[in-house]
């Protein structure tokens, strides 16, 4: 019965160690103009919406696993398409990134992420 409850005790004792870093992504539309196929690529994946409606916000969370600079493609309310290119993520990032549209052809990207 003791090594049981050590055991357990252990076990809960690693698991409250253990911490997964990632990147908590938020895309927001401050635009006035709805965007069309907003597309996020990252080191090793991507992630996106269809639609993105003057004002929403979309949250995404992922890992990167690699390095590389963000790339981000999309569609104006023109259907005109855009890819800017954003700043360079490392593997083991942690913290935050947010993807600003202050108009509907152009995007502004703050990072603040810290390494291993």
């Amino acid at each position: 019965m003791r090594w049981m409850i050590g055991l357990g005790l252990t076990g809960t004792l690693l698991m409250a160690g253990c911490h997964s870093k990632y990147i908590q992504a938020t895309v927001v539309n401050a635009s006035g103009a709805p965007l069309h196929v907003v597309q996020v690529a990252y080191p090793s994946a991507s992630f996106g919406t269809q639609d993105l409606a003057p004002g929403q916000v979309f949250h995404y969370r992922f890992k990167v696993i690699g390095s590389g600079p963000v790339k981000l493609d999309f569609t104006d309310a023109k259907m005109q398409e855009h890819q800017q290119t954003g700043p360079a993520l490392h593997e083991g990032d942690e913290g935050q990134l947010l993807i600003r549209f202050p108009a509907q052809d152009r995007a502004e990207f703050q990072v603040s992420v810290h390494g291993q």
